[in-house]
């Protein structure tokens, strides 16, 4: 099966990390994060607290708060179902985000994980520097889970 060249979404390396733009769509609006580390060893995909309060995602006293671990320690994060998250054509439609203070020590805008790129079956190429869909993709359009 072929791949049409123009489909793919340019992964950007600063200081060695792999980079995307992501958009995320919340009740109407569409939030454009340039700078989302693309993590194939994150579980989920998390979001700073910051970053979404512009588009009025903060927590409120019914959250649940679960502790997530990672190489840089442990961190507490609450979850939040969105209408969408995209990266370029690839879209999970709603998607469950972790939301936390997400401070690092550099400035990104949050972090792609796995679950995401599980649901849309992307395929990382590091060859090319580009994110695309697999040929599974297809099956993944109008996904509600």
């Amino acid at each position: 099966m072929g791949w049409d060249q123009g489909f793919g979404v340019k992964i950007r390396l600063q200081n060695g990390l792999p980079f995307v733009s992501v958009t995320v769509l919340w009740r109407g609006q569409r939030l454009e994060l340039g700078s989302v580390l693309l993590d194939t060893g994150s579980v989920g995909t998390l979001f700073p607290t910051d970053v979404l309060s512009s588009v009025g995602i903060a927590p409120t006293d019914g959250d649940f708060v679960w502790t997530v671990r990672g190489i840089g320690g442990t961190e507490s994060v609450f979850g939040r179902q969105v209408d969408g998250i995209t990266v370029g054509e690839l879209a999970a439609a709603p998607f469950e985000i972790e939301i936390g203070l997400a401070d690092y020590g550099f400035g990104i805008q949050g972090i792609l994980g796995m679950d995401f790129l599980t649901r849309v079956c992307a395929i990382v190429d590091l060859a090319c520097l580009e994110l695309r869909p697999g040929h599974a993709a297809n099956a993944q359009e109008g996904d509600t889970q």
